[in-house]
């Protein structure tokens, strides 16, 4: 009986064995479908937010959004941008740079100052009455009464041993004159001589083995040419300013001035005065004087072979004689020849197809004193055929002063002959430009 119930327990023992392995089975495959499935939905979230984004860009197409490179794509498709140098190379330097390094040692920043002394008003004596210092106390001036103008302008060296070049008017009735280079050096200068119809003067410095500029030939100088210019305009020391040569032998219209000058576009201002005007080697063309008064790109410039005849004359004589006529004239065009001919208030008829025609003679000149008159054509001087008004000039330049000059003119169809014996140009009374 005891084997039997033993029997019975060991067999309800193996029946609980069996349900509870079963039971164990059963959730086991349960933890692993559930498991099973979490893992199947992570691609289908990520395929749905793919969607997602998709349909987003879609709804957005009409707005498209910017696209923003890569750091690494940049980088590979540019790789020497990050690499370049920031240390000057010789793609940064052009002639414009060898130019300012070879002359600016010698341009100079030249400064003068001026005492102007203005008399003391005469007063009536009533306002010595101390009714009338009470009120206006020492505001009325007794005494003569001094002020300081100062002036400032540019240069350059011309000879090492301290000649310097700039213009008459910068120089002009200065008490004191004080010239400054690039590196800080300055000096006590002295005006050698001035020339105010021409506006080249000349001023010595202390000094030797100075830096001085290169001259160029003057026969060089083309329309067209680079033009550099280095000055001081506005107190601003060493500044450098490029263009070209618009024209040369132009005329500024003045009586008292020569006809022949340099024009540029190269930027000159109050202050560039005197400072050189130079070609794309460093070479010295021209001396910056004169600028038109509200026009903007219109620089003017003596030639340079003109300032050295002028400064060897100040050298030397202490003065320039210009030879001077006392004649306006007018190149003769047919439509000149038509005016003048078909008005019948003119008392002139030109029958010459070309010459220059006198339309002013100053009174007392040497020309009136000739006996030429206003509405002769000349034809020729010396013999030489003259068309223009620089041919003019030229032959008394050649000449100078004293020296008699034989004209050939034509009068209302008769050729007459004239001496001129030219005299010393009187001093300016006439100036219509503007000096910078």
């Amino acid at each position: 009986m005891k084997a039997k119930n033993i029997h019975n327990h060991q067999k309800s023992i193996d029946s609980n064995l069996v349900n509870l392995k079963r039971q164990i089975n059963q959730h086991s495959l349960k933890l692993l479908a559930q498991k099973t499935i979490t893992y199947l939905l992570l691609p289908c979230v990520g395929i749905t937010a793919g969607f997602l984004s998709s349909c987003s860009r879609d709804l957005s197409r009409q707005v498209p959004a910017p696209a923003v490179p890569s750091p690494t794509s940049t980088i590979n498709e540019t790789p020497n941008q990050s690499d370049r140098s920031l240390t000057p190379t010789a793609d940064d330097n052009n002639f414009v740079v060898a130019v300012v390094e070879k002359v600016e040692p010698a341009v100079v920043q030249i400064n003068t100052s001026r005492t102007i002394r203005t008399p003391a008003p005469q007063l009536p004596d009533g306002f010595n009455d101390p009714f009338f210092r009470r009120f206006f106390g020492e505001a009325l001036p007794t005494q003569p009464q001094e002020r300081v103008v100062r002036g400032l302008g540019s240069g350059f060296v011309i000879d090492p041993n301290g000649r310097i070049l700039t213009n008459a008017h910068v120089v002009n009735n200065a008490d004191t004159v004080t010239v400054s280079f690039s590196d800080g050096r300055t000096f006590e200068g002295k005006v050698v001589g001035k020339d105010p119809v021409s506006d080249v003067a000349v001023v010595q410095i202390p000094g030797n083995n100075l830096t001085a500029v290169e001259i160029a030939n003057p026969d060089s100088v083309r329309p067209g040419q680079w033009a550099i210019a280095i000055g001081n305009p506005l107190g601003l020391q060493q500044t450098v300013t490029v263009g070209v040569i618009s024209a040369i032998d132009r005329s500024l219209n003045l009586s008292t001035r020569p006809s022949s000058y340099i024009q540029t576009d190269a930027a000159i201002n109050p202050g560039n005065s005197g400072g050189p005007l130079l070609n794309a080697r460093g070479q010295v063309i021209g001396i910056n004087t004169a600028i038109i008064q509200g026009a903007e790109g219109l620089g003017f410039a003596i030639p340079i072979d003109t300032a050295q005849r002028i400064a060897q004359q100040l050298i030397t004589q202490g003065k320039v004689e210009y030879p001077y006529l006392g004649i306006e004239m007018l190149p003769i065009t047919p439509e000149i020849q038509q005016r003048l001919n078909n008005d019948p208030n003119s008392n002139i008829r030109i029958q010459a197809d070309q010459g220059l025609l006198i339309v002013r003679v100053i009174s007392g000149s040497p020309a009136a004193k000739a006996g030429l008159r206003v509405g002769d054509v000349i034809q020729e001087i010396n013999n030489q055929p003259i068309t223009t008004a620089n041919q003019v000039l030229q032959i008394l330049d050649k000449n100078g002063v004293g020296s008699n000059l034989q004209f050939k003119v034509l009068r209302n169809g008769q050729t007459l002959q004239f001496t001129v014996r030219p005299e010393a140009l009187p001093p300016p009374t006439d100036n219509n430009s503007q000096n910078p």
